[in-house]
């Protein structure tokens, strides 16, 4: 009968017609899913706070030093920075609490607030694997681009940063300026920028001036961030990453800080004693920014990572790191700050079914937490150390399905649809025909492009392709069909004349 059914649906020309992939863009409110408990929250926040006084940072810039000291802070023994309760309370009081993400054409506008759901991809892989390839490649400057111009297809992506690094520019600003000038020719979404250096930042911004039209023009509709990993951990600044952090402060726009202790090498091996010592970093990274520019507005990324302690090397794809995912985003939302969640981690090295049942999970359940911006969400393979072309494709489907499941099921007289079983059940003797399905079918659905659900004769006579397979044929139609040049040539030829610009479109 349901078999029938669907071929029925099918052959109805008016309602075959408005079957279009109806994607869900971020937004949503998650925090449904709770894997701490109320009191479980309380014990790892007093925690952190304990070791931000008793044990302190180590190596904290001179300007931060001085204005912490005059807030109360103190220079332990041990040479340490440390913070007093009453201060890092204050701090997480007044701290923002909401901002916008702009992209350069507001349709990629993402409101980051409360427990409202985005994703983004990001990585800083070394390695590509091509399409249709089992091995891979060194990443070259090529390819921020080419991934750039693939995730500006995809829907289910909110914004960009950089998923690899040009590994034949050797230079470090020229490295930086040539990401950033191929991500932006690349996609109009809003961009998260890396530093090697603070001293970077300036320059950086003087190129974006350029592509907003003028001096000062970028500072007011701010289209991409910056920040870094501002803590080398255990319980240390690192002093480059908090350099670039306070420099970006100038781009008038949100500080990204990512922390990310490794379990049982640079944090305890307990989940919970690594989420406390990862809280009382990222919390020390919110300090560092926040008292020098008071409730400037900072994405907050407690990532605390996993270690397989057999080996002793790095794990994205355990359940352990989707459950440390999952809490970071609870604690975050517990002190209403605008957060960010490293999922999507996996280790295999293929786009397979390891990958799709690593990522699906600990993307599923950051987004269900309520994480606002879910990093390393697609493309990322190998434990961060590849990217897949055919990975973008096929994870932008999982993002689809996994907002359906933020959005939840909404439940009103309307839709419980008893009037509408009635004229069903006295009529036709289906719901086909019914306005409501014609209407609902565009807003209570996601309908995937390449995931399959064709029969198996349909499957068979279309060529027995994996997802694999049709995520190649994606990607090379986004390849062949769709280059933008999103820098107008004016802007081009003026960065050219004044940046060491390395990649060409000819």
């Amino acid at each position: 009968m349901v078999r029938r059914l669907g071929r029925k649906i099918r052959r109805h020309s008016s309602l075959s017609s408005e079957i279009k992939s109806k994607n869900f863009f971020g937004g949503f409110q998650g925090g449904g899913y709770k894997p701490l408990s109320d009191e479980d929250v309380q014990k790892i926040h007093r925690a952190a706070l304990n070791i931000l006084w008793e044990v302190g940072m180590k190596n904290p810039l001179p300007i931060l030093e001085k204005v912490a000291l005059d807030k109360g802070c103190k220079i332990s023994s041990a040479g340490r920075l440390c913070f007093p309760e009453p201060l890092v309370e204050d701090v997480i009081d007044r701290a923002c609490k909401e901002t916008v993400l702009y992209g350069r054409d507001p349709i990629h506008d993402i409101e980051l607030s409360g427990r409202k759901v985005s994703s983004y991809g990001a990585g800083e892989a070394v390695t590509v694997l091509d399409p249709g390839s089992n091995d891979y490649r060194p990443s070259t400057i090529r390819d921020v681009y080419d991934i750039a111009r693939v995730v500006d297809c995809l829907e289910n992506i909110n914004s960009f940063s950089r998923f690899v690094v040009p590994t034949e520019i050797t230079d470090l600003m020229s490295a930086d300026i040539n990401t950033a000038y191929a991500s932006l020719m690349g996609t109009r979404k809003h961009t998260a920028l890396s530093f090697s250096s603070g001293e970077n930042v300036q320059s950086v911004i003087a190129m974006l001036d350029i592509i907003a039209g003028g001096e000062g023009e970028f500072a007011k509709r701010p289209f991409c961030h910056g920040g870094g990993c501002t803590v080398v951990s255990p319980l240390q600044y690192g002093a480059d990453n908090c350099e670039v952090a306070i420099e970006s402060i100038e781009m008038n726009a949100p500080i990204w800080v990512v922390i990310a202790p490794q379990s049982g090498a640079t944090a305890p091996a307990t989940l919970a004693g690594s989420l406390a010592q990862c809280f009382a970093e990222a919390l020390a990274s919110l300090l560092l920014v926040d008292l020098i520019k008071p409730s400037h507005p900072v994405i907050f990324g407690p990532w605390p990572f996993v270690t397989d302690l057999r080996t002793g090397s790095f794990s994205g794809g355990g359940g352990e790191e989707a459950l440390l995912g999952a809490a970071s985003a609870q604690i975050a939302n517990y002190y209403g700050l605008i957060s960010s969640v490293g999922a999507g981690m996996t280790d295999s090295k293929l786009p397979d079914a390891q990958s799709g049942f690593e990522k699906g999970i600990s993307v599923a359940m950051a987004a269900l937490a309520g994480c606002n911006g879910i990093s390393e969400s697609s493309g990322m393979l190998a434990s961060l150390m590849g990217c897949s072309y055919e990975s973008l494709v096929i994870d932008n489907e999982m993002l689809g399905v996994i907002m359906r499941t933020v959005k939840g099921i909404e439940v009103s007289d309307e839709t419980l649809s008893l009037d509408v079983i009635k004229e069903a059940v006295f009529g036709d003797g289906h719901f086909l025909r019914s306005g409501q399905t014609l209407e609902k079918m565009k807003s209570e659905y996601f309908y995937p492009e390449i995931l399959d659900r064709k029969s198996q004769l349909e499957w068979r006579e279309d060529g027995s392709l994996d997802i694999r397979k049709r995520a190649e044929i994606k990607v090379k139609q986004i390849l062949e069909n769709h280059s933008p040049l999103y820098i107008d040539k004016k802007a081009d030829s003026l960065i050219r004349q004044n940046f060491p610009i390395q990649i060409n479109f000819s």
